[in-house]
């Protein structure tokens, strides 16, 4: 965690905030820091200044989680967060023969393949021919060509995943980026990339085979980048923080898409620009039916399709449910994200891409 990151954005309770505390009462800071490095905090301790609160927020790895059920993240994810770092890969390999497929363990590993094969793949010699990664860097900039650049300000990188993203934006211009996740494996893969300049990964090769991957990386601008973890439903900063908030591929994967529309108002200053991408690819394990925009219901008025439907919240008056203080300025449709499952298979989706606007 940036120590300028921290002062500059004031993150504030997400428990006090949730409750309508004022932010200024709630306002994070560091009691603790046991590790720092380079400008880093990497181990630490945050804590509510609230006297009716006084939560505690751990830094661990250089990210500090900003998690309102903090508790309950933990616990489900200690496993993930005390995973060794130095093991040689054919003692991870073995550890993964154990576990098995469908393991926490192997499924963590399969992500990390995915989203950090897309980040960081077309930096790695070793990755020739096809498919060819980089589709979230594709996508971001047709974004920013849609928007037509953004407003000057801090940028909020929602669902950053392993961070490469994150770093596009920074070269965008002179301002702050955040990159916040929930996944702890994948916010230290961004961190260690920010941290130390290298990329290591397990590539999935079949099954579950993986080859270790490491790649030195260096990105222009990255002393304006940090990577939180926060939840993209419950985010711990005062309104209007932002200037810009980027989304790719989040919608389909928190338990409101509605909600979070709702929340970019909040997030956004006057004239601030959010870039949203979704391949509408529904899951009930991410998101509850009852929540999905379209995807659903054929006998309705959209026939169940999902693009009109977000249209619609994001158009004042055009839904009972619409989105005040957002316009939509511009989007398209269908652009192709492909993501790698192992050597023999990809999937393609594509993906709508809307720009709006506070007004």
């Amino acid at each position: 965690m940036r120590s300028g990151h921290l002062e500059a954005l004031g993150p504030v309770c997400p428990v006090c905030r949730a409750g309508g505390i004022d932010p200024e009462k709630s306002r994070l800071a560091p009691v603790s820091l046991f590790e720092e490095e380079d400008g880093h905090i990497v181990q630490g301790l945050l804590r509510c200044p609230n006297p009716a609160c006084q939560r505690e927020y751990p830094i661990l790895d250089g990210i500090p989680l900003l998690i309102a059920n903090l508790r309950g993240y933990v616990a489900g994810a200690i496993d993930q967060i005390g995973a060794r770092e130095d093991l040689d890969p054919e003692i991870e390999g073995l550890l993964g023969d154990c576990c098995g497929p469908g393991s926490s363990y192997d499924t963590t590993r399969q992500h990390l393949s995915t989203y950090a094969w897309d980040h960081y793949g077309d930096l790695d010699p070793a990755e020739m021919g096809e498919p060819r990664p980089g589709s979230v860097l594709r996508v971001l900039e047709r974004g920013l060509e849609l928007a037509g650049g953004l407003p000057e300000g801090p940028v909020l990188d929602l669902g950053c995943a392993v961070g490469r993203s994150s770093f596009a934006l920074a070269v965008q211009g002179d301002r702050l980026v955040l990159g916040v996740d929930l996944s702890f494996p994948m916010l230290r893969l961004a961190s260690e990339a920010l941290r130390r300049g290298r990329v290591r990964y397990p590539r999935r090769r079949v099954g579950i085979v993986y080859d270790r991957r490491e790649i030195p990386v260096s990105f222009s601008g990255s002393e304006a980048v940090d990577f939180w973890g926060c939840d993209a439903l419950d985010l711990p900063f005062p309104e209007g923080t932002f200037a810009a908030v980027v989304a790719l591929n989040v919608l389909d994967c928190v338990a409101s898409p509605h909600d979070l529309l709702a929340s970019l108002p909040r997030l956004l200053k006057p004239g601030g620009k959010a870039i949203l991408s979704t391949p509408y690819d529904w899951s009930p394990r991410a998101t509850p039916i009852e929540a999905w925009l379209g995807g659903h219901s054929q006998r309705g008025e959209t026939a169940g399709a999902s693009e009109p439907v977000l249209r619609a919240l994001l158009t004042p008056g055009a839904h009972p449910a619409a989105v005040a203080g957002l316009r939509i300025v511009a989007e398209e449709r269908d652009l192709p994200w492909r993501v790698r499952m192992h050597e023999r298979s990809s999937v393609e989706y594509r993906v709508d891409l809307v720009v709006v606007e506070r007004g």
